[in-house]
C-alpha cells in the first residue's frame, strides 16, 4: 500500500519523513492541496531504482537487436573481451 502524506508533514516532520523512507525502502507519495506533488525516497532506494531501470534499458536495446535478426556474440568471445577489459588491455 502506498505511503502518502501531506505536504505539511515534508515540512513541519522532516525527520520522521526521513527515518519513514529509510525504513520502508519504498517511495514516499507527497501531496500539495490533495493532489499528488512530489516523491520522496532514500537514496539508497534511488540507487536500486536506478540500477534496475539502466538494467531493463540494456535488455529493451538487446531485445530489438534480436527481433531486427542480431545473432549476438558467441559466448568466448564476450568473456574473453571482459577478461581483456578487466586486465586493461583493449
Amino acid at each position: 500500500m502506498p505511503i502518502i502524506k501531506p505536504i505539511s508533514d515534508l515540512r513541519n516532520k522532516s525527520n520522521e519523513i526521513s527515518e519513514l523512507a529509510h525504513s520502508c525502502n519504498e517511495p514516499i507519495f507527497i501531496t500539495k492541496n490533495g493532489e499528488g506533488d512530489l516523491v520522496v525516497m532514500s537514496m539508497g532506494h534511488y540507487s536500486k531504482l536506478s540500477l534496475k531501470l539502466d538494467l531493463l534499458g540494456k535488455l529493451s536495446v538487446a531485445q530489438n537487436q534480436k527481433a531486427a535478426g542480431d545473432k549476438g556474440r558467441p559466448f568466448k568471445q564476450v568473456m574473453s573481451n571482459i577478461r581483456k577489459s578487466i586486465n586493461g588491455k583493449r
